[in-house]
């Protein structure tokens, strides 16, 4: 099940989105719930005090109060991995979305074709980020790590060091070791002493895999081509 909310002023646009959203969504047969809001402080005032979730948003570029552009930043400690989709008739609009970590720009005049499509998208990359967990087992401790949360798995001395979102997690295990008990293909070597996570690449620069988290690896010489085809097949296979 994935929760939605479609923030727009005109209830007319949000009706349009939101018809559009339950098309794409049956026809992929993926549950979903959706909440509408006309005033994007509701948005805010939901996630930010009430801890409302979700996966998926939608949002309108120019609404009074506080604009759509402004939204990402405000929420972006609550969701740290939410989803959001400009839809807006301001296509002049110059969007930065690594800095805003928005998912696509729709004009509306191409609803039917270009959200369908994005929603379609987002959907997909949610399902994948929900998989499994990799699970560090000792005498004393059991460590269940979600495969979205991590980031990257670093070579540290006889260690692997699990970089995630709840901190750094050491197991006594090898990389290679690690990366054949994931089996999971959006994990892959880009240097021998590092393993990343596709999912949390932002972009490849030059010989760097920047991540969603702002750090930067490395990426040995030698691994650069195959480590941009990979990432490539990954996502044609998924998105």
């Amino acid at each position: 099940m994935i929760k939605i909310a479609i923030c727009d002023d005109e209830e007319k646009a949000i009706a349009l989105d939101e018809e559009v959203v339950k098309r794409s969504l049956q026809q992929c047969g993926i549950g979903y719930e959706i909440t509408a809001y006309t005033r994007s402080s509701n948005l805010i005032d939901d996630i930010a005090d009430d801890h409302f979730f979700y996966d998926l948003i939608l949002l309108d570029i120019e609404m009074p109060g506080i604009s759509g552009m402004e939204i990402p930043e405000k929420i972006r400690a609550f969701l740290p991995n939410v989803k959001i989709i400009f839809v807006t008739s301001h296509i002049e609009y110059a969007i930065d979305a690594y800095e805003l970590s928005v998912f696509r720009y729709v004009p509306k005049n191409n609803l039917d074709q270009k959200l369908a499509a994005a929603v379609t998208d987002a959907a997909k990359w949610i399902e994948l980020e929900a998989g499994q967990e990799y699970t560090i087992q000792t005498s004393s401790r059991m460590e269940k790590i979600p495969f979205k949360d991590i980031y990257y798995i670093e070579r540290d001395g006889k260690n692997a060091s699990i970089i995630s979102r709840a901190g750094t997690s050491k197991v006594r295990k090898s990389l290679q070791q690690v990366y054949e008990e994931l089996n999971a293909p959006e994990f892959l070597f880009i240097d021998r002493g590092y393993i990343v996570n596709i999912i949390q690449v932002m972009k490849i620069s030059g010989g760097t895999a920047v991540l969603k988290n702002g750090e930067r690896l490395p990426i040995s010489r030698s691994h650069l081509s195959e480590v941009k085809q990979q990432i490539n097949r990954f996502w044609g296979a998924h998105i």
